[in-house]
């Protein structure tokens, strides 16, 4: 049974609509923008306009669904699909609409039941397959490359927007199609803001760069960080800082197995870093693939289990606030006997 029929058959339903642009590249192929798909008990459909028929036949016909073209931009055609295969209770991706979207959806197919279908489709997506390691193993390679080129080219005086760009292009240069999610370049005082994404701020001497960044390769994204010192005098405490995330990280990824649970590498980690533990305050890290964040999580309230084939980011940080920040973060497979590291960086303090 394949993994569309498994679900109709879990949620005891006759169709399915994909409207997430994530569920329909994973389940139908289709990389483009605007496109719905139709599964049923007796056929799989997907309907978009003039503009992609000869992209989304080449794309959704090896996933088995025919290509209909329709320009009316309505729920029209799905409908007439639906009644035609007797679609008496239809699954949404319910965590991807817009209250007016599921609003429409119930108005157009007011002669079904509708059923949420999020967690299953979802759940399909948690085990990459060997093709999804490899395109997610080959967008690590184009970050890891980038970074190392870009790290020579950092100056004092130099803004953090001019860094995102060069290693943005670094990474377009390789063969990325665009980044994962918006840089993150923060220096000095904005290293101690998680989510610091590249500003206008002039990078100073003798001050930490955490660099979080990532590209899509194919369709699958990388989520790196590194966290590196400009200058030549680093005080005591930052270095100890530095350090101190450096062994969580190590920690964390040596814990990775499958049979754990996100939520007891959480804590071993936490409970590694000492006083520092309290500027720690998001979670460890997240699954990632077509997204860039997926479940599962290595966090306190997750408490599902690591498989084998899940991929994991460990990505400990401490956030002192006016003062500086460190975060490293390395994305890591879930083997069958354990973890296998996908990024290669260095963890040791680069100094520049």
């Amino acid at each position: 049974m394949n993994k569309l029929d498994k679900i109709l058959n879990d949620l005891n339903i006759d169709g399915l609509l994909l409207t997430d642009y994530y569920n329909k590249r994973y389940f139908t192929g289709f990389s483009g923008s605007t496109g719905i798909a139709l599964v049923t008990k007796h056929g799989k459909y997907f309907i978009s306009d003039f503009r992609y028929t000869e992209q989304a036949t080449k794309q959704v016909t090896p996933y088995g669904f025919e290509f209909i073209e329709d320009n009316a931009r309505n729920y029209s055609k799905l409908v007439e699909l639906a009644k035609k295969d007797n679609v008496k209770s239809l699954g949404i991706d319910n965590l991807a609409l817009s209250f007016s979207e599921y609003e429409s959806i119930k108005e157009a197919f007011d002669f079904v039941t509708i059923v949420k279908a999020s967690s299953n489709l979802l759940d399909c997506r948690k085990i990459k397959t060997a093709e999804e390691i490899s395109k997610i193993e080959k967008a690590i390679k184009i970050s890891e490359e980038a970074l190392l080129e870009t790290l020579p080219k950092i100056k004092p005086g130099m803004t953090e927007i001019e860094v995102a760009a060069i290693l943005e292009y670094n990474q377009r240069k390789r063969g990325a199609s665009g980044t994962s999610f918006d840089t993150i370049v923060a220096s000095g005082y904005r290293s101690a803001m998680p989510h610091g994404v590249a500003s206008n701020k002039v990078i100073e001497k003798n001050e930490f760069i955490t660099i979080d960044y990532g590209c899509y390769f194919e369709g699958y994204a990388s989520d790196i960080t590194r966290t590196v010192f400009l200058g030549d005098k680093i005080e005591d405490k930052m270095f100890e800082i530095y350090e101190t995330v450096r062994r969580a990280n190590e920690i964390g990824c040596a814990s990775l197995k499958p049979g754990i649970s996100g939520k007891e590498v959480d804590k071993i980690v936490r409970d590694s870093m000492g006083e520092y533990e309290q500027y720690f305050g998001h979670s460890l890290g997240h699954s990632f693939g077509l997204e860039v964040h997926e479940f599962p999580m290595l966090a306190s309230r997750d408490t599902s289990l690591l498989k084998e084939g899940t991929l994991i980011t460990v990505e400990p940080g401490v956030y002192i606030a006016d003062y500086c920040g460190v975060r490293i973060e390395d994305d890591l497979l879930i083997t069958e006997d354990g973890v296998r590291q996908l990024t290669s960086l260095t963890k040791e303090l680069i100094k520049l």
